[in-house]
């Protein structure tokens, strides 16, 4: 309550409490799922491409039929049914192995769409929707403080639970873990949205002028993120020769050194609007700096340095991404779903870019070339910073446009 200015929504206090629990119990996996795929693939890394490839395809394919079924349903309805789905996809994970890869991976693929379908729509709309416009920044860098302090704890217990069991049971206790996420859905408030695009005008949405700058940004999120999701922890394996408790112990050492720093900027972030923007700015900068970094890096110590590094710099990039395009979609009023289906839909097509530039480098040169590409869409941030007026501006003349319609 010290850290917050405005008294907090019941409904962002219940997500966000869902929302840091799930994290929790994802920490335990965040290194090491692509490891585990590495490992189920026979170290075909280009079958650990294909598997968030496909992934990402399948729901950016089906996000806008998804959405017509969600006016249906209800978004309440529909991210509890997505967090149960996501704790069935890591359930069929704990159950796969060499043997039986070729029939559970497709379907944890499908599960693991159907997860997304259902949950993250209702959850960027909810929290844009319950979250204070003085305290937004201070919400998403609270959320990435805990996801950092659950990321102190979990890659080490998840080296640990591996190095005496099996990846089995690491499923097994992230499925308990999230299990515990539920709880806090069944008291959020209901949001009344109806998504009311078609789905080829919604494909002809994303790629309009009217929103083209924003959404390239947000394409350019989403190919660094799959590089930093699928193609880091791999490349920490190998230079580790394979030690998974030893991966958990460096990533446990470069999350713990940055927690703090996280919770400082949520409140840098909510004392000026301008601030926003010139912390993205700069900070991609230097973010594109450390994916440059990382090209060079040939001991744990090296990892440790350059983790830390691209950790303090992800957060002058991420929170006020994030905490800006949160603001563009509050900014949306009764579009804020159709923004936010965009808006993933975006994301999803990045992780697909990114996979077919990381394959394409990986068939002429080492794995650590693939960190230029991440720099290059680092510094693509910058359009968000650029353009958030202009989407401001759309959204008020769609406000307009529609008090005109109904007078």
């Amino acid at each position: 309550m010290v850290y917050f200015t405005q008294k907090l929504n019941k409904g962002f206090v219940l997500l966000f409490t869902s929302q840091a629990i799930r994290k929790t119990a994802l920490s335990l996996l965040s290194v090491f799922l692509p490891i585990f795929l590495f490992q189920i693939f026979d170290e075909n890394f280009f079958l650990v491409l294909a598997f968030f490839g496909v992934a990402a395809a399948l729901y950016a394919g089906f996000l806008p039929l998804g959405m017509q079924f969600m006016n249906r349903f209800g978004f309440k309805r529909a991210i509890i049914l997505g967090s149960s789905l996501g704790m069935l996809y890591f359930a069929i994970l704990a159950f796969t192995d060499k043997s039986n890869a070729l029939f559970l991976i497709p379907i944890a693929i499908g599960v693991s769409t159907l997860f997304k379908l259902f949950y993250w729509i209702p959850y960027h709309v909810d929290f844009a929707k319950f979250a204070d416009p003085h305290d937004r920044g201070k919400g998403v860098s609270l959320l990435f403080a805990l996801v950092s302090f659950a990321g102190v704890v979990g890659p080490i217990v998840a080296g640990y639970i591996l190095d005496q069991t099996s990846f089995g049971v690491l499923f097994g206790v992230s499925v308990l873990l999230y299990a515990f996420s539920l709880g806090p859905l069944f008291k959020l408030p209901e949001v009344n949205e109806s998504y009311r695009w078609g789905y080829k005008e919604t494909w002809r949405k994303l790629f309009s002028r009217e929103y083209r700058d924003p959404f390239i940004a947000i394409t350019a999120l989403g190919v660094e993120n799959i590089i930093a999701v699928a193609v880091w922890p791999l490349f920490i394996y190998l230079l580790l020769k394979g030690d998974l408790f030893d991966v958990g112990a460096v990533s446990t050492i470069i999350f713990g050194a940055v927690v703090i720093l996280q919770l400082g900027m949520g409140k840098f972030l909510d004392v000026g609007e301008g601030k926003r923007y010139q912390t993205l700015h700069v900070g991609s900068i230097f973010s594109a700096i450390g994916w440059v970094g990382k090209m060079f890096v040939v001991t744990a110590f090296h990892i440790f340095i350059a983790g830390f590094y691209h950790g303090i710099t992800k957060i002058f990039t991420e929170t006020p991404f994030d905490t800006l395009v949160y603001e563009i979609a509050a900014d949306q009023g009764h579009y804020v779903d159709e923004f936010t289906v965009l808006k993933e839909m975006a994301l999803h097509l990045g992780h697909i870019i990114g996979i077919f530039g990381t394959a394409l480098i990986l068939l002429f040169f080492p794995i650590e070339w693939t960190f230029a590409i991440a720099a290059g869409a680092t510094l693509l941030f910058n359009l968000l910073y650029y353009k958030k007026k202009d989407v401001h501006m759309l959204a008020q003349h769609k406000a307009v446009s529609r008090y005109q319609l109904h007078h």
